[in-house]
């Protein structure tokens, strides 16, 4: 059998580690797990959504309403833009997919962060597409506009904040990018974490309707951090109505299940859930910090619901994975990414202290 070439360049995305692996691998039992490595709402689910699904699920043997048209409301309302301007995907990630293969071929490029979201490299490798990267991982205009001069990327793509660092860009220099570009270049200004970062500072909140007015940037959100909905897989994109067209011809019919509209549109009716979701994170966030402080190490500063450990040649991120896993702590190791670091979501009061409890005894 004989496969498409691009795909030899091409690395499976790792997801977090399930808890069912490590119960299975390590014969912990499944309630003394604690996952931090996904970045999931650790509150779990607004308890109306979950009687939605609850609700809506003698529907199971019927496709969902294709149009979206309730989910595309709230998010008009919410976002003070038209219902056309909005395209709905399984998970955000499946919208940059649709992109990629929008305007992606073997004759063009990409631009993006030295380290930032897998799936943009893969989905534009899928396509042929070249890869640049940055000396950095943050956005930096000057890195970004030395780069986008030097290879006329068909797309830059700006993650803000950014996964898997936490850092985030504010609104000023994301603008200050976009102004710089011509309109050939399509930017994909990645907002999953955008609560968060709204939350903590107002300089880095970016709604759509900061840049709807550029024909060549698309924003992206999702229901899976803040709201809780990571399993039901729902994402958006928002961009001018022309845009959202043309990635229309790459949506696949009823692509977001029955059950997952009816959980995103209910929680659109309640911002309370998202609210608590925040608070709980600010308080906790402030811990990991201290611990940090208290440890000699460093972190990243956190615009996101998680926080990145950094470590020095006496710490090895990877040893450090490996012991918590068996521990029955699971964290995101960023060794794949080039970098002698950890992810951690940052948990519930009970699971931070576990995480903290079982990080000393393995730096021990």
């Amino acid at each position: 059998m004989r496969y498409n070439k691009v795909l030899q360049d091409i690395k499976t995305y790792e997801a977090g580690k399930p808890i069912e692996l490590v119960v299975r691998e390590f014969g912990i039992a499944p309630e003394d797990v604690v996952k931090l490595a996904s970045n999931e709402n650790p509150i779990g689910t607004n308890p109306a959504v979950k009687q939605a699904i609850i609700n809506n699920s003698g529907k199971a043997h019927l496709y969902p309403d294709d149009s979206m048209f309730e989910l595309k409301a709230a998010l008009a309302s919410k976002y003070a833009v038209n219902e056309e301007n909005i395209i709905i995907g399984a998970g955000s990630d499946q919208v940059l997919e649709f992109v990629s293969r929008a305007v992606l071929d073997e004759n063009s490029s990409v631009l993006m962060s030295a380290v930032t979201f897998a799936m943009y490299e893969i989905y534009a490798k899928q396509m042929g597409a070249k890869i640049y990267r940055t000396a950095s991982y943050e956005h930096k205009y000057d890195e970004f506009m030395e780069a986008y001069r030097m290879h006329k990327p068909k797309i830059i793509y700006l993650c803000t904040p950014n996964n898997p660092t936490g850092d985030a860009t504010s609104k000023e220099e994301v603008l200050k990018i976009i102004n710089a570009v011509d309109k050939e270049t399509l930017i994909v200004l990645d907002g999953a974490y955008m609560e968060y970062a709204a939350a903590k500072d107002s300089q880095y909140a970016i709604e759509p309707n900061d840049v709807i007015g550029f024909e060549n940037v698309i924003y992206l959100g999702t229901f899976s951090k803040a709201y809780g909905l990571g399993g039901m897989r729902v994402g958006y994109g928002i961009a001018n109505a022309e845009m959202i067209n043309q990635l229309y011809k790459m949506r696949p019919p009823f692509n977001i299940s029955t059950l997952s509209l009816a959980a995103a549109i209910e929680a659109c009716k309640d911002e309370t859930f998202v609210e608590k979701s925040i608070a709980l994170h600010q308080e906790q966030i402030k811990r990991y910090e201290a611990f940090a402080q208290e440890n000699g190490f460093a972190y990243i500063e956190s615009y996101t619901n998680f926080i990145t450990y950094l470590f020095d040649e006496s710490m090895d991120s990877t040893m450090i994975a490996d012991a918590l896993l068996k521990r029955g702590v699971i964290i995101r190791n960023l060794a794949s990414y080039g970098m002698n670091a950890m992810r951690i979501t940052v948990g519930t009061e009970k699971q931070n202290d576990i995480f903290f409890k079982h990080f000393l005894e393995v730096i021990a």
